[in-house]
Formats: C-alpha cells, structure tokens, sequence
C-alpha cells in the first residue's frame, strides 16, 4: 500500500494532478470534505456526531475525522494507496494519522507539495474566478489572504513530515503534462517503481 498526501494552495492544480495520480497508481481519494458528507447523508454515528458540531457552527474534532478515516480505510481493504486531500491540516492531525497509519499496518510514504509563485497563483485564481462562479475566486484580496492561511497552517505539516524525509517540492508550474511526469517522477522514486 502507498499512501500520499497531495499538498499545494489554492490554484496550484491540486485537484487536476490528483485525479491523474488517482489514475495512474489505482489510489483510493481520501478527501476530508467528501468523507465528511458521506457520513452525514448515510446518517452514520461518526456523520451526525460531526453533523451536531457543524450544526453549532463549531469545527469538526479531529478525533471524529480520524474516525472517519478508519472507516474508509477499512471499507477500502484491495486499494492500492490512498491519496489525502485536505488532511492533514495540523501537526497534530499529522501526528494523528500517523498514529492510525500504524495501527493499520502502513504509513504516509510521501508528501508532495506543490510549488507555485503567488502571482501565478493569483492568475490562475482570477482566471478561474471568471467561470467557477465561485466569489472567492474573484478579489485578489481575498485570494492573497486565502494563500497566506494556507502558507501559515500547512507549513508547520511539511514541516513535520520533513522530519521523516517525506516531503519533495515540486514545481508547480508548467503544462498539466509536465507537473504530472515530476509528480509521477517523485511517487516512482520513492516507491521504487
């Protein structure tokens, strides 16, 4: 099994290189907000005890997203990997998935993190802003600050897993063809394909 965290800002083409990686290497996605909604519309004990937090405009606990995890862990037993999208945000949601990596006999094997300058990134953003009707894709100041809580949050998680070797930065600019042959060129290393 071969467990990869896809990490970039927003607009870094995050969601297009996962599907091609998804593809290519037969991973199962593992996105947060997707598991997050599953649970609550299947009405499951972790979905309406998230649900009842979401309800009080409270975050999610982590320990109820670990949770969640393990369920589509264990629901996935003939997958290849999985792909984490969105998670972890945190050192401590880092340490905890590791924690439940090892119970489950594997472990995140590499982080790849997408590099893109700001200004490309505001580009893209804008670009995108013109056709995903999407509000915060219009005003680059919003943007520029959605870029800078990422920075701040997710860098204490390279970080972490930079202690285990785990991370390569890859650039993230370039033709959809080419970011995807530097990704495939990292996973390939690193799984000794």
């Amino acid at each position: 099994m071969f467990n990869l965290i896809l990490f970039g800002p927003p607009g870094s083409g995050k969601g297009t290189q996962s599907e091609k990686l998804i593809s290519k290497y037969g991973l199962k996605h593992l996105s947060t907000g997707d598991l997050l909604r599953s649970e609550i519309a299947g009405q499951t004990p972790l979905g309406l005890e998230a649900r009842n937090f979401m309800d009080k405009g409270q975050l999610v606990p982590d320990e109820v997203v670990i949770g969640m995890i393990s369920s589509a862990l264990d629901a996935n037993p003939e997958a290849a990997g999985f792909l984490f999208d969105g998670f972890p945000r945190t050192e401590a949601q880092a340490e905890a998935l590791d924690k439940l990596l090892k119970l489950k006999k594997t472990g995140i094997h590499l982080m790849l993190a997408l590099d893109v300058s700001e200004e490309e990134l505001v580009s893209r953003l804008l670009n995108r802003g013109k056709t995903s009707g999407r509000s915060d894709d219009n005003n680059e100041t919003v943007i520029r600050a959605r870029i800078a809580e990422y920075h701040k949050k997710t860098s204490a998680v390279a970080d972490y897993y930079k202690k285990f070797d785990k991370v390569k930065q890859v650039k993230g600019e370039g033709s959809i063809d080419e970011i995807f042959a530097a990704l495939c060129k990292e996973v390939d290393r690193k799984s000794g394909k």
